[in-house]
């Protein structure tokens, strides 16, 4: 009679209780009770000092005491899903490049995070500029602009502003254009503290002026909570979240996307790449060629790696300028039909440019890769009009509009 007694008052409170660290504080002190309403003798049973709590997120978007939704339009109730992305067949064999370390494998808390950082004009001296301010995501993760205005509003940046599609596919262990930082995680930070672009250098304090401003922000400490555990700042969880936003930043739909997965053949040669592709015109089926394979000798993919595009790790200079030494990656090809300057200066300003670098303006330089090398120097392609035309049209099949309108990549804040 008491266990039955007892029951509904605690489905009550159960129901009452719908978050699941107060849940489970009350299953156990109920289970307590269940026990000692089965027996008629008495039962001791020590409650801990403390019990330990995950995060709390409660249905009104409430993160440890910090209201949410007074500053971001996330349900942090129902997060999207960014650590199990689910890639097309066709990017099987593309997993093996993969450059996530094992000690920073992607959370949805922690990508989350990472995207209000991204986003978050505070992580600037004067609250003036973002990551996003010269990584769009409208255009690819990348800005219009030759040079991007730095946080003063006049100074520019030395480099043009790289696509951030697909980072998590560079096989290589270095990044930006001139590969000085070792790791992703290494380059999450490096604007930060730039003079020109968001002015935490050493004269301001540096990364230690930063956290202590992070930390006067309510939302910061709750949010590192959430993806860490407490509500520690610390440099390393720092580029730890922007490293796990910025490579759940996928690309795999774009109309080559669609075209390969329907191909995709495990057995054939390049999967089936080869073959021509459903729904596309004879001009971008011998642009795929062009690119894909030896047709022409070009094979524009033994640097550019399909499915992701992303440039192979033992590429060197691609010849932009004479007497080049120092070695240059690029991004991902995927959407660069969007952007408005290519290479790592902008220099070119279509797509038709760069078909005709490749083909008749590659220069000598002792960093130049070998495949852009002929024995008597810079490779010209030779190509014809209609093949410079039929890549411009390949390159464009590899614009993927749903990455750059996912609402789990946007601007989070509400202003």
């Amino acid at each position: 009679m008491k266990t039955l007694t007892i029951l509904p008052i605690a489905a009550i409170l159960l129901f009452n209780f719908k978050t699941p660290c107060l849940m489970r504080k009350y299953v156990f002190l109920f289970s307590i009770l269940l026990c000692a309403c089965a027996s008629d003798e008495e039962v001791y049973t020590e409650i801990p000092d403390e019990i330990v709590e995950t995060p709390t997120i409660l249905d009104d978007n409430i993160v440890n005491g910090i209201d949410m939704s007074d500053y971001f339009s996330i349900n942090f109730s129902d997060l999207p899903n960014y650590s199990s992305p689910d890639y097309p067949i066709h990017y099987i064999n593309t997993v093996g490049n993969n450059n996530e370390p094992t000690d920073n494998q992607s959370t949805d808390t922690g990508a989350v995070l990472g995207r209000i950082l991204f986003f978050d004009k505070q992580l600037s001296i004067n609250n003036t500029v973002s990551c996003a301010s010269c990584h769009q995501q409208g255009i690819a993760f990348t800005d219009n602009n030759q040079f991007s205005i730095g946080f003063d509003g006049v100074s520019v940046t030395s480099a043009h502003s790289m696509r951030l599609l697909n980072a998590r596919f560079y096989e290589g262990e270095s990044f930006f254009w001139d590969k000085r930082a070792l790791t992703l995680e290494d380059q999450t930070t490096e604007p930060i503290i730039n003079s020109v672009e968001m002015g935490f250098d050493d004269s301001n304090g540096g990364l230690d002026a930063l956290i202590d401003k992070m930390n006067t922000i309510d939302y910061y400490p709750a949010l590192f909570e959430l993806a860490f555990g407490d509500g520690t700042i610390t440099v390393n969880r720092i580029q730890r979240a922007l490293a796990q936003y910025i490579r759940c930043i996928v690309s795999t739909d774009s109309r080559f996307d669609q075209a390969f997965a329907q191909v995709y053949n495990p057995n054939a040669p390049g999967n089936g790449v080869g073959q021509n592709f459903p729904g596309f015109t004879a001009e971008e089926n011998l642009g795929k060629q062009l690119f894909t394979t030896n047709t022409g000798n070009i094979n524009c993919a033994t640097c550019h790696e399909l499915p992701s595009f992303s440039l192979a790790a033992n590429s060197r200079s691609n010849g932009l300028d004479a007497g080049e030494t120092i070695i240059f990656k690029s991004p991902s090809l995927k959407n660069i039909a969007t952007s408005a300057q290519f290479m790592h200066d902008g220099s070119l300003t279509s797509l038709e440019e760069v078909v005709e670098f490749y083909d008749s303006g590659i220069q000598d330089g002792p960093a130049l890769d070998n495949r852009l090398r002929d024995q008597n120097g810079p490779r010209r392609m030779n190509l014809t009009q209609a093949e410079k035309d039929a890549l411009v049209a390949f390159l464009q099949t590899l614009t993927d509009e749903t990455v750059v309108s996912d609402s789990k990549f946007s601007n989070p804040f509400i202003n």
